[in-house]
């Protein structure tokens, strides 16, 4: 039995991650827009005694009618619940499992983001996280009076400072800095507050915030992104990374780049949990499991397919279905993870066009098969330097997360690859963090 223990979220956004998920019987097409559907799922994950929920949200629909008619064919991530309002719902039925969402940094301002993370973190009692992002989508940039998004690399430089940022407001308050004396007449102590006033190429932020006595200090700060400027600020803050990769190769190389790149900011390895997305279709046998993939492959729509593909590849619809994807046919490729791998499996595979969308329908590392079948590949990348947990994102939901935590988890508990119990009450302390330092007592120390 290994000492060293999986890390496992459980993403649990809208219908699932597979497309046609939303037209399964045993899905709830309106499921997305009732709260009973997602504490369902939360509630199964705490069960499994997950790390954490992950919603992967946007600010809108970011999907076009491309090609026509193809966003009317499309169910996921169409209508659902925004997550910073549904989360405090969630951390009422719950009580250890994380509850972790994604809020843009192109979309939001940093001190309006910090507050209500860190009410997050004091109604769940130390169990929030923010999954970083900046946001890509053009669609989403007309919802807030853009014509198109920022350029990539002005992104990636807004996204830093707001980070810095809001772990600045964050240490706004020392540990005991409020005293509540009601016999003497003072509510905090002045030597334990701190005025963060950040000025910067961004943002100009005063501060202190206006909520303190977070359980964590700071939520766990969560980002994914596979490109240059993704990979540098997940070295430099992240301590989840919810990565993309299609095969082990890929998984490895992209571990020891990143981890390999922490040192030069002060940090340990093991301050940075990677977790990769892999989606398992399980069955008690190998044919039931195939024929539950089967079943969702079946529920795809053709235009719905093209949709899927088109920011990588364009406008197919005037191809044949069942020949291959034309040489030189590219998309604007927004989401730059996600193509490099549509045209890596287009280069390796020679796919037809319906092959590469029914391909493409599951996020990250699919895996068709029993308990054993899905353990046996986690237990590789785990052990083989490729990730240090994985980031479940099912098929159909609510199904998928419930088949993963009846059936898989207890196979990785008889392996000794994931707790039996949870070890601590916050977010930060099941995923074997270290304490957060505020930058005022990191200050203090270095000038005794």
């Amino acid at each position: 039995m290994t000492a060293r223990k999986m890390r496992l979220g459980l993403s649990i956004r809208g219908h699932g991650y597979h497309p046609a998920a939303w037209r399964h019987p045993d899905v709830p097409a309106d499921g997305t827009l009732h709260v009973e559907h997602y504490v369902r799922s939360a509630q199964t994950a705490e069960r499994g005694k997950l790390d954490m929920i992950f919603f992967a949200d946007g600010a809108g629909i970011r999907q076009g009618d491309t090609p026509p008619g193809s966003l009317a064919r499309t169910g996921r991530d169409m209508v659902e619940l925004e997550p910073m309002t549904l989360l405090p719902a969630l951390a009422m039925v719950t009580t250890r499992v994380g509850l972790v969402t994604t809020a843009s940094t192109t979309y939001n301002e940093p001190y309006n983001l910090a507050r209500k993370f860190a009410t997050l973190d004091l109604i769940s009692k130390g169990r929030a996280g923010w999954n970083v992002v900046a946001s890509w989508s053009e669609l989403e940039a007309q919802n807030f009076g853009l014509p198109t998004t920022l350029d990539y690399d002005t992104r990636y430089a807004r996204s830093a400072e707001f980070v810095e940022v809001v772990k600045g407001l964050w240490d706004s308050w020392d540990d005991g800095a409020l005293v509540f004396d009601k016999a003497g007449g003072r509510y905090f102590d002045e030597a334990k507050m701190h005025v963060l006033d950040h000025r910067g190429r961004f943002f100009k932020v005063r501060g202190p915030l206006n909520v303190a006595g977070m359980p964590q200090r700071h939520p766990v700060i969560v980002q994914a992104g596979a490109s240059e400027q993704g990979r540098e600020l997940g070295a430099a803050t992240a301590e989840v990374i919810y990565a993309i990769s299609g095969s082990l190769e890929g998984a490895r190389a992209y571990y020891a780049d990143v981890k390999g790149r922490m040192a030069k900011y002060g940090r340990e390895p093991d301050d940075l949990k990677i977790m990769p997305a892999l989606c398992p279709v399980v069955g008690r046998t190998r044919a039931e499991a195939q024929a539950k993939y089967d079943e969702l492959q079946a529920l795809w729509d053709p235009l719905a397919g093209l949709g899927a593909l088109y920011g990588t590849f364009g406008n197919l619809s005037g191809y044949p279905l069942d020949e291959p994807v034309p040489e030189g046919a590219l998309g604007s490729q927004e989401m730059r993870s996600v193509s490099a791998l549509l045209l890596e499996r287009m280069k390796r595979e020679k796919p037809t066009i319906r092959e590469l969308y029914l391909k493409s329908g599951l996020t990250g590392s699919a895996r068709i098969g029993t308990p054993a079948d899905i353990v046996d590949t986690m237990q590789e990348w785990f052990e083989g330097a490729a990730c240090d947990g994985f980031n479940i994102t099912p098929a159909a939901l609510p199904g998928g997360g419930e088949d993963f935590v009846d059936m898989v988890v207890p196979e990785l508990q008889r392996r000794g690859l994931f707790r039996t119990e949870y070890e601590g009450r916050t977010l930060r302390e099941n995923l074997g963090l270290r304490p957060v330092t505020s930058r005022y007592q990191q200050q203090r120390r270095a000038a005794e």
